[in-house]
């Protein structure tokens, strides 16, 4: 197939390392190795564009461009990764309606509640539009799923679990023994935590867990903190960890992509509160690097982690609960390798993409060739390879 690929929230290339970015590629990825090419459209990131005039004329040009460059070579399909009120899709809708393409959303969001605010109607609007207009939209969360069977009928939708390529993300204790040598961990249980230093919930998240991670001193458990990530909010964090657990942290600076297995290796266990989080691929690497997960029973968290197999989840901001959960990951090493051992196994069962995307790309090749699509929900299995 030929597909035209649009991110209208985060374009691909884009500088700031994000979840979604992450989402957009690996499908991208994906479809490329499949043999299936692959045109990106549109250069402009959308994000709150309904306030942003001097935005518009670059998203004229990018419709502008793709009217030129499709009508010469028609795709069988447009395919927009993520599309909701802050960033809707007003790219794909006009395009696939002027040159007769079909048109599917990955990750549609739908929240109704959106309309009840000045400032959000106007996204509210556009992005249901683009939504009625798509012959069929996916999600990866479930919750996003049950608000959009309020809008569209069950035959155009479906359902795909969030993944990661898991072969990218195995455990090496041999590399991992080297990063714990250079932080002077000795026998000491490390816990890892990874997150920009952005100022808002990621920021806040690190500061909440470091908050925590001081009633483990008092209770005179042993750990290491080390916190990798970068951004605007490194200096006050630092400031608050050295008040909090003066001795028992090490910062690392922002890590690639694709050495992060290496950290993830070095670790015992995982810890990141999560708050609001949509999914957190960090949940989905860590757990394939054979990390037992403590985070918020929130968002789209329970989504990825399998509380109670896999991980410890503990309801938003109980300091209390989310310290004991630490506490009893670090204390019971039987507990951490049992659940490490699962989690592994879990995302190779339920989170890889090679296997999930499979149903993706027969979806995307049904809808192409004019065939109705039968409903694939969280209660199916993805397809074989």
């Amino acid at each position: 197939m030929k597909i035209a690929f649009y991110a209208p929230f985060k374009p691909l290339g884009h500088g700031t390392p994000s979840g979604d970015l992450v989402i957009a590629a690996g499908i991208v990825k994906f479809l490329q190795q499949r043999g299936h090419g692959v045109t990106v459209q549109g250069r402009i990131r959308a994000r709150w564009i309904t306030h942003r005039p001097w935005l518009w004329p670059g998203l004229i040009r990018d419709l502008l461009n793709s009217l030129r460059t499709l009508s010469a070579f028609p795709p069988d399909l447009w395919l927009t990764y993520h599309s909701y009120y802050k960033a809707p899709d007003l790219l794909g809708p006009w395009v696939c309606r002027m040159l007769g393409i079909k048109y599917v959303i990955f990750q549609g969001i739908y929240s109704t509640k959106q309309r009840r605010r000045f400032k959000t109607l106007p996204g509210f609007l556009l992005n249901r539009a683009a939504l009625v207009r798509a012959d069929h939209v996916i999600t990866n969360k479930r919750v996003d799923l049950d608000n959009l069977r309020r809008l569209l009928p069950e035959h155009r939708l479906s359902y795909i679990a969030p993944g990661i390529y898991p072969g990218a993300f195995r455990r090496r204790e041999r590399e991992g023994d080297g990063l714990r040598r250079q932080w002077g961990a000795g026998g000491v249980p490390v816990i890892l935590t990874a997150a920009m230093f952005r100022k808002d919930v990621k920021s806040q998240g690190l500061a909440w867990l470091i908050q925590c991670c001081s009633k483990l001193v008092e209770a005179d458990v042993s750990f290491l903190l080390v916190i990798a990530g970068s951004g605007p909010m490194e200096k006050e964090l630092r400031a608050r960890t050295e008040e909090c657990i003066p001795g028992r942290y090490r910062f690392v600076g922002r890590i690639d992509r694709r050495e992060m297995y290496r950290f993830y290796s070095a670790g015992d266990l995982f810890a990141f509160p999560g708050i609001r989080e949509s999914l957190g691929m960090v949940f989905l690497e860590a757990q394939s690097c054979c990390l037992p997960v403590v985070a918020f029973d929130n968002g789209g968290i329970p989504e990825v982690v399998d509380n109670g197999n896999t991980g410890l989840l503990v309801p938003m901001f109980r300091e209390t609960a989310f310290a004991s959960a630490l506490a009893r990951l670090i204390r019971d090493k039987d507990l951490r390798s049992r659940m490490g051992e699962r989690a592994c196994t879990y995302i190779r069962q339920h989170h890889d993409l090679d296997r999930n995307y499979l149903h993706l790309e027969a979806m995307l090749k049904k809808v192409a060739s004019n065939g109705l699509f039968q409903p694939h929900t969280a209660r199916q299995n993805p397809v074989e390879p």
